[in-house]
């Protein structure tokens, strides 16, 4: 194996300035290398975008002096141990010595770390790597072994914000980001193409082409990187970083400290000495618009007015009580929201105020089921399927994992963690047993038949399909209203534990996909907010096209367990038999073993019970509107 692996080729890697645009992601990485206490680059955009070859463009051009240029990659199914290393369990049993193995973050030490994907990582990975990044070191204690490494890396991390977004608070730990998309212009297209094309039939020539100006980009951030400690960051700026950070409500002082790094770092970059305000609006640009999410269904990004206004704030907050002449004063940008602009106040305003009023102009035979309401603040109660699963890491139902509680061990099996103490023990029953007993244990040695495996227990994610009833005895204003929030409660409470999410919807004389499984919850409350409600209610038709969901979901993902949220009033009113179908195609669910939930959303003097009698025929737990979201503090909505 090590002849073939040394005879096989160094691939060629597509030269980091021979990218056709995407300025500002390069400007971004550049920034990272130059000064990593940044944080690292989180790079949100479609796939085709050139994300992944830029990345590993850059990995040659921040090597230090020896030119390593590492670009490692993390595979989102990694463990922890292999991320942050381990203790070599065959030194500890052949030669009794604890010997630790670097993981991929020491690999990574003065080169790129690459996450493609990096919102399907696990959490608790997310954060180890981040403070890594930060601290440029990761210190390990386990096992009565304590072990740190040097870890100063570039992180970055790629993903597709249809797949799922990151938690904000995890968000907020990136330094940068960007988001970037395929670019309009049809020179600009034909270039990318015409250079792709000529790389694929020559890859070491059109390498070779970009040689000098790859060295002249090295040696440019190698200088940057050297004269960043030495930029003097005015106490004038730092004022004008603190007023914009507070113009922008950007929670905690994180934001100020990245932002003031990585203006320091882009003006080494332009060569200068002292940070000005095209160095500070640069900062703002890639360091603050991904902070200023309040929910996860806030729209990420800064408007050029935004940025505008933000500069404008800061601006006044370094004015009056700077020191500084007037002349060391960069002339403020102009251009901004003066007369005939909207009236001051948040921009949001501005924004929702247009969403309604397009709502209200599209003709519909029903009011629209809103216009992506904001959340509420309350936590709704926690939902999980009973039983023990198998699927992808989250935090809503139990399931058997490798980085969960350790609860008892098992027959060791390949794929999981050994269970140390099992495993000495069995050793040592073993060792009893024999006739020479007493000499054994002095001597203890470890067989293959007395390794143990740990069975370890943890959180999943689910697939949590929605059916929503917004038939003409929904609509009414206040319960549409009541409707609404809860099912933005509960689609946030879906993001938050990582699940897939579906939405059916009843209305009229059909039920519809709205949203088909997807990870990105954000889409699933736009698609929902587009909705127009009124007519009958299909009921029986909502519970077989949500049984059919999941019946294909579990071919494509057989060890995602499904969870069916009913909200209604279990009024069935459209086509022959309406009731006795509903009552049927609940049973039908039932049978395939689907759990189900229903929310009864009736309201008022006289109820009938229908959702009662739905939950039964559904085998489901019943809850109201009130139960969901009041309980959520008392019964461990974890």
């Amino acid at each position: 194996m090590t002849e073939i692996s040394e005879q096989t080729p160094v691939p060629v890697r597509y030269p980091f300035s021979a990218v056709v645009g995407q300025d500002r992601l390069k400007l971004a990485l550049i920034l990272s290398a130059i000064s990593p206490g940044i944080g690292g680059v989180l790079i949100r955009g479609e796939k085709g975008t050139a994300k992944s070859t830029i990345v590993r463009g850059l990995g040659p051009l921040i090597g230090g002096d020896d030119r390593s240029g590492r670009v490692v990659e993390l595979p989102i199914g990694a463990t922890e141990d292999r991320v942050i290393g381990s203790l070599d369990l065959t030194s500890v049993l052949r030669d009794g010595r604890a010997e630790f193995t670097p993981g991929l973050l020491a690999r990574a030490h003065r080169g790129v770390l690459y996450i493609d994907e990096v919102n399907l990582l696990a959490d608790h990975l997310v954060d180890v790597l981040l403070d890594a990044a930060a601290s440029g070191r990761v210190t390990i204690e386990r096992d009565g072994v304590s072990h740190t490494q040097a870890a100063d890396f570039v992180l970055v991390g790629t993903m597709n914000p249809e797949e799922g977004e990151l938690r904000p608070q995890l968000l907020d730990r990136f330094g940068l980001a960007v988001d970037v998309v395929a670019g309009k212009d049809l020179d600009e297209r034909v270039e990318v193409v015409r250079r792709r094309m000529a790389f694929d039939a020559d890859p070491a020539g059109f390498a070779a082409e970009h040689l000098a100006t790859e060295h002249e980009l090295a040696q440019r951030i190698d200088e940057a990187r050297r004269a960043v400690g030495g930029v003097e960051v005015p106490t004038r700026d730092l004022r004008r970083i603190a007023g914009i950070c507070a113009h922008l409500d950007v929670d905690g002082l994180r934001g100020d400290i990245v932002v003031a790094r990585t203006a320091a770092a882009h003006a080494a970059w332009r060569g200068a000495t002292k940070v000005a305000e095209e160095d500070v609006r640069a900062a703002v640009e890639l360091a603050l618009p991904h902070r200023r999410r309040r929910n996860p269904f806030d729209e990420s990004g800064l408007s050029t007015d935004q940025l505008d206004d933000a500069m404008s704030a800061g601006q006044d907050a370094a004015g009056p009580e700077s020191p500084e002449p007037p002349d060391d004063d960069p002339t403020s940008p102009g251009g901004g929201p003066d007369g005939g602009a909207p009236a001051p106040g948040d921009p949001s305003e501005t924004s929702e105020a247009q969403s309604d009023s397009e709502t209200q102009s599209q003709p519909a035979p029903g009011p629209a089921f809103g216009a992506a309401p904001r959340p509420t603040g309350r936590r709704v109660r926690a939902l999980r399927v009973s039983g023990v699963g198998d699927g992808d890491p989250g935090r809503r139902s139990k399931a058997r994992s490798r980085r969960g509680h350790t609860i008892h061990a098992v027959d060791f099996e390949d794929g999981r963690p050994v269970h140390l103490f099992a495993t000495v023990l069995a050793a040592a029953g073993r060792a009893d047993d024999t006739a020479a007993g007493r000499a054994e244990r002095a001597a203890l040695r470890i067989a293959a038949s007395d390794l143990r495996s740990a069975e370890r227990i943890g959180q999943e994610a689910n697939l949590v399909v929605f059916v929503v009833d917004l038939s003409g005895s929904m609509t009414a204003r206040r319960r549409l209203t009541a409707v609404a929030e809860l099912c933005v409660e509960m689609l946030r409470d879906s993001y938050t534990r990582r699940d897939r999410v579906a939405v059916v919807v009843a209305r009229g004389g059909s039920a519809t996909l709205a949203v088909p499984p997807t990870k990105s919850v954000d889409i699933a409350v736009r698609r929902l907010a587009e909705i127009r409600t009124g007519g009958r209610t299909p009921l029986a038709e909502g519970l077989t096209l949500a049984g059919d969901v999941v019946e294909r979901c579990r071919r494509t993902e057989p060890n995602r367990r499904p969870l069916l949220v009913v909200l209604t009033d279990g009024r069935a009113t459209s086509g022959r038999d309406a009731p006795a179908r509903a009552r049927l195609a609940a049973s039908v669910i039932r049978r395939r073993g689907i759990e189900s939930v229903v929310v009864d959303c009736e309201q008022g003097m006289v109820r009938l019970g229908l959702a009662a009698d739905l939950a039964g025929h559904l085998g489901a737990e019943l809850l109201t509107m009130d139960e969901l979201s009041a309980t959520a503090l008392t019964r461990g909505a974890a």
